[in-house]
């Protein structure tokens, strides 16, 4: 899956993982974390999602990384901001407030980018990827944060061979295995919402789970 399959889905608003309002488990869960006002947040692939608004609205420091360039503008526009554009890097860099959105190639990413960042919030990360770039992506999130970094992960799972993603499935031992020995895992809830998604149930699927983990980065690794 190239860059090219996004800027095209973006281009033709074939974004059908875009959310028309704030993600139900962020409001739910992220309080417990117990992150001071301003904390950085860091959002990869982050979209124009309205949950960066409300992570902003805590008080949060965002930092959200998305490789569309029309995503980011139509972000700022649609919430009638006007950021402003520099370059850090290969990145060009839309800021208004707390907010910084960084558009380009999450993989360019280092730890220098990051700052202060001590937070994580993936909801379309993980489940955008198929298998191999999932493997290069959990390696490179687990090289950029520091010890003691806390963080929501959302991922679904449903048996791949009934539909093709993405959103793809990312099942409870894949995420184990390729964070757990990096960070602390806990299961916040499971939920099977098949009934709630039209597309799954259009396309055979017979099982589908949303998972939220609570995460915790370990020392010394």
């Amino acid at each position: 899956m190239q860059a090219d399959f996004w800027h095209k889905r973006w281009e033709n608003d074939q974004i059908g993982f875009h959310l028309a309002e704030v993600n139900p488990y962020l409001r739910q869960y992220w309080p417990a974390l117990g992150l001071p006002a301003g904390s950085r947040v860091l959002v990869p692939l982050c979209g124009k999602s309205l949950d960066l608004i409300w992570l902003a609205g805590q008080g949060h420091q965002v930092l959200g990384i998305e490789l569309s360039e029309k995503a980011v503008e139509d972000f700022f526009r649609e919430h009638q901001l006007q950021p402003k554009i520099s370059q850090q890097g290969p990145f060009k860099v839309y800021a208004e407030g707390l907010i910084q959105l960084w558009c380009g190639d999450f993989f360019a990413l280092t730890r220098e980018h990051l700052g202060g960042c001590t937070a994580l919030y993936d909801r379309a990360a993980m489940i955008a990827l198929p298998p191999a770039m999932r493997q290069r992506y959990a390696a490179h999130l687990n090289g950029l944060l520091p010890e003691g970094s806390q963080g929501l992960l959302i991922t679904m799972d449903y048996a791949q061979e009934q539909l093709d993603g993405p959103p793809f499935a990312v099942l409870d031992d894949e995420v184990r295995e390729r964070l757990g020995g990096v960070w602390d895992l806990q299961v916040e809830t499971e939920r099977d919402i098949l009934g709630e998604s039209w597309k799954f149930l259009q396309g055979g699927v017979t099982r589908l789970v949303e998972r939220v983990y609570r995460l915790r980065r370990q020392g010394g690794c």
